[in-house]
Protein backbone atom coordinates (compact mmCIF):
# COMPACT_ATOMS: atom_id res chain seq x y z
CA UNK A 1 0.00 0.00 0.00
CA UNK A 2 1.51 3.34 -1.23
CA UNK A 3 0.99 6.52 -0.03
CA UNK A 4 -2.51 7.88 -1.56
CA UNK A 5 -4.37 4.55 0.02
CA UNK A 6 -2.51 5.29 3.26
CA UNK A 7 -3.96 8.55 3.22
CA UNK A 8 -7.19 7.47 1.88
CA UNK A 9 -7.62 4.93 4.87
CA UNK A 10 -7.31 7.53 7.33
CA UNK A 11 -9.51 10.49 5.39
CA UNK A 12 -11.89 8.73 3.07
CA UNK A 13 -11.72 11.65 1.01
CA UNK A 14 -8.74 13.29 -0.60
CA UNK A 15 -8.92 16.46 -2.62
CA UNK A 16 -7.10 16.58 -5.69
CA UNK A 17 -5.74 19.23 -7.94
CA UNK A 18 -7.13 21.26 -10.97
CA UNK A 19 -6.06 22.00 -14.53
CA UNK A 20 -2.74 22.35 -15.57
CA UNK A 21 -2.57 23.65 -18.92
CA UNK A 22 -5.36 26.76 -17.61
CA UNK A 23 -3.04 28.17 -15.53
CA UNK A 24 -0.20 27.59 -17.51
CA UNK A 25 -1.69 29.18 -20.06
CA UNK A 26 -2.86 31.99 -17.86
CA UNK A 27 1.35 32.57 -17.32
CA UNK A 28 1.82 32.65 -20.83
CA UNK A 29 2.22 28.90 -22.43
CA UNK A 30 0.85 29.15 -25.92
CA UNK A 31 -0.41 26.46 -28.63
CA UNK A 32 3.30 26.72 -30.37
CA UNK A 33 4.99 25.88 -26.48
CA UNK A 34 5.97 22.65 -25.49
CA UNK A 35 4.13 21.93 -21.92
CA UNK A 36 6.69 19.50 -20.66
CA UNK A 37 9.42 22.24 -22.14
CA UNK A 38 8.32 24.34 -19.06
CA UNK A 39 9.75 22.63 -17.11
CA UNK A 40 13.20 23.32 -18.01
CA UNK A 41 12.72 26.72 -19.28
CA UNK A 42 9.99 28.25 -16.58
CA UNK A 43 10.50 26.15 -13.78
CA UNK A 44 9.02 28.81 -11.26
CA UNK A 45 6.21 29.04 -13.40
CA UNK A 46 5.35 25.34 -13.19
CA UNK A 47 6.21 25.27 -9.29
CA UNK A 48 3.91 28.11 -8.63
CA UNK A 49 1.08 25.87 -9.91
CA UNK A 50 1.91 23.03 -7.95
CA UNK A 51 2.10 25.60 -4.93
CA UNK A 52 -1.27 27.56 -5.57
CA UNK A 53 -3.38 24.18 -6.04
CA UNK A 54 -1.70 23.38 -2.62
CA UNK A 55 -2.22 26.42 -1.06
CA UNK A 56 -5.98 25.62 -1.98
CA UNK A 57 -6.08 22.68 -0.14
CA UNK A 58 -5.23 19.57 -2.36
CA UNK A 59 -3.93 16.53 -1.12
CA UNK A 60 -3.01 15.17 -4.57
CA UNK A 61 -1.02 17.39 -7.16
CA UNK A 62 0.15 16.13 -10.46
CA UNK A 63 3.15 16.87 -12.21
CA UNK A 64 2.97 19.09 -15.52
CA UNK A 65 4.24 15.77 -17.27
CA UNK A 66 1.11 14.57 -19.35
CA UNK A 67 2.57 14.87 -23.04
CA UNK A 68 6.07 13.68 -21.70
CA UNK A 69 6.34 10.45 -24.03
CA UNK A 70 8.94 9.98 -26.58
CA UNK A 71 5.81 9.78 -28.69
CA UNK A 72 4.26 12.91 -27.97
CA UNK A 73 7.43 14.71 -27.44
CA UNK A 74 9.03 13.77 -30.53
CA UNK A 75 6.27 15.55 -32.38
CA UNK A 76 7.94 18.87 -31.46
CA UNK A 77 11.66 17.54 -31.71
CA UNK A 78 11.96 16.73 -27.85
CA UNK A 79 12.61 12.97 -28.11
CA UNK A 80 15.79 13.06 -26.90
CA UNK A 81 14.70 15.19 -23.72
CA UNK A 82 12.57 12.24 -22.03
CA UNK A 83 14.28 12.11 -19.16
CA UNK A 84 15.33 15.57 -18.74
CA UNK A 85 11.35 17.03 -19.03
CA UNK A 86 10.02 14.64 -16.98
CA UNK A 87 12.86 14.69 -13.97
CA UNK A 88 12.41 18.33 -14.23
CA UNK A 89 8.35 18.08 -14.19
CA UNK A 90 8.35 15.72 -10.96
CA UNK A 91 10.90 17.71 -9.41
CA UNK A 92 8.85 20.75 -9.90
CA UNK A 93 5.77 19.62 -8.27
CA UNK A 94 8.04 17.78 -5.66
CA UNK A 95 9.65 21.89 -4.64
CA UNK A 96 6.29 23.56 -5.35
CA UNK A 97 3.68 21.62 -3.25
CA UNK A 98 5.87 19.82 -0.33
CA UNK A 99 3.08 19.04 1.74
CA UNK A 100 1.08 17.42 -0.63
CA UNK A 101 1.55 14.18 -2.27
CA UNK A 102 2.21 14.41 -5.75
CA UNK A 103 1.69 11.67 -9.35
CA UNK A 104 3.28 11.70 -12.08
CA UNK A 105 1.26 12.75 -14.50
CA UNK A 106 0.98 10.14 -17.66
CA UNK A 107 -1.00 10.86 -20.79
CA UNK A 108 -1.72 8.97 -24.12
CA UNK A 109 1.24 8.65 -26.47
CA UNK A 110 -1.47 9.38 -29.45
CA UNK A 111 -0.83 5.75 -31.18
CA UNK A 112 -2.44 2.94 -31.52
CA UNK A 113 -1.82 -0.50 -30.45
CA UNK A 114 -1.47 -3.57 -33.15
CA UNK A 115 -3.87 -4.38 -35.19
CA UNK A 116 -5.24 -0.81 -35.08
CA UNK A 117 -1.54 0.79 -34.91
CA UNK A 118 1.89 -0.23 -35.86
CA UNK A 119 3.18 -0.22 -31.87
CA UNK A 120 3.70 -3.82 -30.43
CA UNK A 121 2.87 -3.71 -26.49
CA UNK A 122 6.04 -4.09 -25.45
CA UNK A 123 7.18 -0.93 -27.83
CA UNK A 124 4.65 1.23 -25.54
CA UNK A 125 5.00 -0.59 -22.64
CA UNK A 126 8.98 0.64 -23.06
CA UNK A 127 7.76 4.09 -24.12
CA UNK A 128 6.01 4.29 -20.93
CA UNK A 129 8.38 2.81 -18.57
CA UNK A 130 11.32 5.62 -19.98
CA UNK A 131 8.82 8.61 -19.17
CA UNK A 132 7.94 6.65 -16.20
CA UNK A 133 11.57 5.91 -14.62
CA UNK A 134 12.66 9.33 -15.02
CA UNK A 135 9.73 10.74 -12.79
CA UNK A 136 10.37 7.79 -10.41
CA UNK A 137 14.11 9.13 -9.99
CA UNK A 138 13.20 12.45 -8.75
CA UNK A 139 11.19 10.38 -5.96
CA UNK A 140 7.32 10.69 -6.27
CA UNK A 141 5.42 7.67 -4.99
CA UNK A 142 2.54 7.60 -7.25
CA UNK A 143 1.89 7.38 -10.84
CA UNK A 144 -1.73 9.06 -12.32
CA UNK A 145 -2.48 7.31 -16.01
CA UNK A 146 -5.05 9.74 -17.26
CA UNK A 147 -7.28 10.75 -20.45
CA UNK A 148 -7.06 7.00 -21.64
CA UNK A 149 -9.38 5.67 -24.15
CA UNK A 150 -7.66 2.21 -25.02
CA UNK A 151 -7.86 -0.43 -22.76
CA UNK A 152 -4.42 -1.54 -24.28
CA UNK A 153 -2.87 1.49 -23.82
CA UNK A 154 -3.71 1.41 -20.66
CA UNK A 155 -2.80 -1.63 -19.44
CA UNK A 156 0.37 -0.97 -21.02
CA UNK A 157 1.15 1.95 -19.04
CA UNK A 158 0.40 0.53 -15.65
CA UNK A 159 2.11 -2.49 -16.00
CA UNK A 160 5.39 -0.31 -17.23
CA UNK A 161 4.63 1.42 -13.54
CA UNK A 162 4.29 -1.75 -11.74
CA UNK A 163 7.43 -3.47 -13.01
CA UNK A 164 9.26 -0.29 -12.26
CA UNK A 165 8.14 0.16 -8.09
CA UNK A 166 6.12 -2.43 -6.77
CA UNK A 167 5.00 -0.21 -3.89
CA UNK A 168 3.33 2.52 -6.29
CA UNK A 169 0.26 4.11 -5.90
CA UNK A 170 -0.78 3.31 -9.86
CA UNK A 171 -3.82 5.35 -10.93
CA UNK A 172 -5.41 4.93 -14.72
CA UNK A 173 -8.74 7.39 -15.52
CA UNK A 174 -10.11 7.61 -18.49
CA UNK A 175 -12.21 9.99 -20.47
CA UNK A 176 -15.90 8.57 -21.40
CA UNK A 177 -18.13 10.27 -23.90
CA UNK A 178 -22.06 9.68 -23.40
CA UNK A 179 -23.57 7.61 -26.06
CA UNK A 180 -27.03 5.56 -26.18
CA UNK A 181 -25.84 2.40 -24.34
CA UNK A 182 -24.42 4.72 -21.37
CA UNK A 183 -20.82 6.57 -20.95
CA UNK A 184 -17.93 4.73 -23.17
CA UNK A 185 -14.81 6.30 -24.37
CA UNK A 186 -14.40 6.95 -28.30
CA UNK A 187 -12.32 3.49 -27.97
CA UNK A 188 -15.72 1.52 -26.95
CA UNK A 189 -14.84 0.95 -23.36
CA UNK A 190 -17.25 1.83 -20.46
CA UNK A 191 -16.88 2.00 -17.24
CA UNK A 192 -17.38 -2.10 -16.45
CA UNK A 193 -14.43 -2.38 -18.65
CA UNK A 194 -12.04 0.10 -17.12
CA UNK A 195 -13.52 -2.01 -14.02
CA UNK A 196 -12.43 -5.31 -14.46
CA UNK A 197 -9.38 -5.30 -16.64
CA UNK A 198 -7.14 -2.22 -15.04
CA UNK A 199 -7.19 -3.53 -12.08
CA UNK A 200 -5.74 -7.11 -12.93
CA UNK A 201 -2.98 -5.43 -14.42
CA UNK A 202 -1.86 -3.61 -11.35
CA UNK A 203 -4.09 -0.35 -11.02
CA UNK A 204 -4.91 0.53 -7.43
CA UNK A 205 -7.04 3.19 -8.09
CA UNK A 206 -9.45 3.86 -11.21
CA UNK A 207 -11.81 6.79 -12.83
CA UNK A 208 -12.78 9.33 -15.10
CA UNK A 209 -11.17 12.87 -16.02
CA UNK A 210 -11.96 15.22 -18.51
CA UNK A 211 -14.08 15.26 -21.19
CA UNK A 212 -17.66 15.75 -18.45
CA UNK A 213 -18.30 18.44 -16.23
CA UNK A 214 -19.10 17.62 -12.46
CA UNK A 215 -22.58 16.59 -12.67
CA UNK A 216 -22.03 14.07 -15.77
CA UNK A 217 -19.61 12.42 -13.36
CA UNK A 218 -21.88 11.46 -11.24
CA UNK A 219 -23.33 8.58 -13.30
CA UNK A 220 -20.53 7.96 -14.42
CA UNK A 221 -18.80 7.09 -10.75
CA UNK A 222 -22.40 5.26 -10.15
CA UNK A 223 -21.25 3.11 -12.80
CA UNK A 224 -17.94 2.37 -12.02
CA UNK A 225 -19.04 1.55 -8.14
CA UNK A 226 -21.18 -0.83 -9.49
CA UNK A 227 -18.34 -3.29 -10.53
CA UNK A 228 -15.81 -2.43 -8.45
CA UNK A 229 -14.87 -1.62 -4.49
CA UNK A 230 -11.04 0.67 -5.53
CA UNK A 231 -10.81 3.86 -4.86
CA UNK A 232 -12.06 6.13 -7.51
CA UNK A 233 -10.79 9.31 -8.98
CA UNK A 234 -12.75 12.01 -10.54
CA UNK A 235 -11.14 14.67 -12.55
CA UNK A 236 -14.55 16.61 -13.83
CA UNK A 237 -14.02 19.91 -16.21
CA UNK A 238 -15.61 23.37 -15.39
CA UNK A 239 -18.78 22.42 -16.80
CA UNK A 240 -19.26 21.07 -20.82
CA UNK A 241 -17.21 23.37 -22.86
CA UNK A 242 -17.98 26.14 -25.21
CA UNK A 243 -17.23 27.66 -27.98
CA UNK A 244 -16.53 31.71 -27.78
CA UNK A 245 -15.00 33.66 -30.71
CA UNK A 246 -13.60 30.63 -31.67
CA UNK A 247 -11.76 29.68 -28.29
CA UNK A 248 -13.05 26.46 -26.00
CA UNK A 249 -14.01 28.32 -22.92
CA UNK A 250 -15.39 26.60 -19.72
CA UNK A 251 -17.91 28.57 -17.88
CA UNK A 252 -18.95 26.80 -14.97
CA UNK A 253 -18.36 28.71 -11.15
CA UNK A 254 -16.52 27.17 -8.05
CA UNK A 255 -19.33 27.65 -6.54
CA UNK A 256 -21.31 25.78 -9.03
CA UNK A 257 -18.57 22.89 -8.91
CA UNK A 258 -19.12 23.04 -5.46
CA UNK A 259 -22.12 22.15 -5.13
CA UNK A 260 -22.20 18.61 -7.09
CA UNK A 261 -19.43 17.50 -4.70
CA UNK A 262 -21.09 15.66 -1.76
CA UNK A 263 -23.03 14.12 -4.38
CA UNK A 264 -20.04 12.92 -6.59
CA UNK A 265 -18.57 11.61 -2.94
CA UNK A 266 -22.22 9.65 -2.38
CA UNK A 267 -22.40 8.07 -5.51
CA UNK A 268 -18.68 6.45 -4.39
CA UNK A 269 -15.96 8.90 -5.30
CA UNK A 270 -12.97 9.04 -2.92
CA UNK A 271 -10.34 11.76 -4.99
CA UNK A 272 -11.88 14.77 -6.20
CA UNK A 273 -10.41 17.05 -8.62
CA UNK A 274 -10.75 19.00 -11.64
CA UNK A 275 -9.48 19.12 -15.33
CA UNK A 276 -10.02 21.76 -18.10
CA UNK A 277 -11.03 24.92 -16.54
CA UNK A 278 -10.30 24.46 -13.64
CA UNK A 279 -8.24 26.56 -11.31
CA UNK A 280 -7.06 26.77 -7.42
CA UNK A 281 -10.43 28.53 -6.64
CA UNK A 282 -12.68 25.45 -7.75
CA UNK A 283 -10.46 23.26 -5.95
CA UNK A 284 -10.85 25.17 -2.32
CA UNK A 285 -14.65 25.67 -2.91
CA UNK A 286 -14.56 21.93 -3.80
CA UNK A 287 -12.44 21.42 -0.87
CA UNK A 288 -14.78 23.68 1.47
CA UNK A 289 -18.17 21.90 0.17
CA UNK A 290 -16.29 18.40 1.83
CA UNK A 291 -15.37 19.76 5.09
CA UNK A 292 -18.83 21.82 5.79
CA UNK A 293 -20.45 20.76 9.26
CA UNK A 294 -23.40 19.02 7.28
CA UNK A 295 -20.50 16.08 5.37
CA UNK A 296 -18.11 16.02 8.70
CA UNK A 297 -20.25 14.87 11.38
CA UNK A 298 -22.52 12.97 8.50
CA UNK A 299 -25.83 15.34 9.49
Amino acid sequence: MGAILNLLSDKKVLVSDGAWGTMLQARGLTPQHCPEEWNVSHPEDVKSVAAKYAQAGSDLVLTNTFGGSATKLARMGYEDRVREFNLAGARNSLEGAPEALVAGSVGPTGEFLQPLGSATASEMEAVFSRQISAMLEAGIEAICIETMTAVDEAICAVRAARKLDDELDIIATFTFDPTPNGYKTMMGVDPQQVAEELPQAGADIIGANCGNGIRQMIEIVNSFRKHTDLPILVHANAGLPELVDGQTVFRQSPEAMAAHTLALVEAGANIIGGCCGTTPEHIAAMKAALEAPAHTTGC
